[in-house]
C-alpha cells in the first residue's frame, strides 16, 4: 500500500511540475500585452549622455525609466505626500510599461526574453513612508502577468529623498534573452 500511495504521489507530482514548466514556457509576451489592453510606444531618444539599454552576451541592462503617463507626461509627487500609496503602485506599473518599451526597442520583440532576472525600485517617499516594497509590486505583478513565471525575478525596493523630475518611483532592471 505505501509502494503505491508513493507511485501516485510521484506521479502526480511529476504531472503538476510538467504542466507548470509547459504553462511558463508558452507564455508569449506580446499576445499578452495585447490581451492587458497595453500599448507599447517607441521610446524617444535619452535627453543626456546615456542610452536606454546596453546589451552584455543574453544581458539587457535597461536604464532607469519613471511612470510615463498616456499624454506623455511624467506621473510626479512624493510618495506620502502629493501620491497615495494606491496612486504609487500604480507609478510602478506605468514604469513597468516605459521598461518594456525601452526592453522591446533594444530586442525587437519581447517573445526573445528568457527572464526578467533583477530588478532595483526606488522610490520618491517622505521619510515616515516604509512600504517601497509593495509599492514596487505594481511593477512586479505586472511582469508576471505578462511573462509569467519567467517574469519572477529578484529585487531591491528603497526609498529616497527624491528622483528626477519629482516622479513617484523609477525601475532599473536586467533581463536575461534567450540563446
Amino acid at each position: 500500500m505505501k509502494n503505491h500511495f508513493t507511485a501516485v504521489l510521484f506521479i502526480l507530482l511529476t504531472s503538476i511540475l510538467a504542466f507548470s514548466s509547459a504553462n511558463a514556457q508558452s507564455v508569449d509576451p506580446e499576445t499578452r500585452i495585447k490581451e492587458l489592453g497595453i500599448t507599447l510606444r517607441v521610446p524617444g531618444p535619452p535627453t543626456a549622455n546615456f542610452v536606454g539599454a546596453v546589451r552584455v552576451g543574453n544581458l539587457v541592462y535597461l536604464s532607469g525609466q519613471g511612470p510615463l503617463k498616456a499624454d506623455g507626461k511624467y506621473m510626479i509627487g512624493k510618495v506620502g505626500k502629493e501620491v497615495n500609496f494606491e496612486q504609487a503602485k500604480y507609478a510602478a506599473r506605468l514604469t513597468g510599461i516605459s521598461l518594456l518599451e525601452a526592453l522591446r526597442a533594444s530586442i525587437g520583440n519581447l517573445n526573445n526574453v528568457k527572464r526578467i532576472v533583477k530588478v532595483l525600485g526606488m522610490v520618491n517617499a517622505v521619510p515616515e513612508f516604509d512600504n517601497h516594497s509593495q509599492v514596487i509590486n505594481g511593477f512586479s505583478d505586472l511582469m508576471v502577468e505578462v511573462f509569467g513565471e519567467n517574469g519572477k525575478h529578484a529585487r531591491s525596493a528603497i526609498g529616497l529623498g527624491s528622483l528626477p523630475r519629482n516622479i513617484p518611483v523609477e525601475i532599473e532592471m536586467i533581463v536575461e534573452l534567450k540563446d
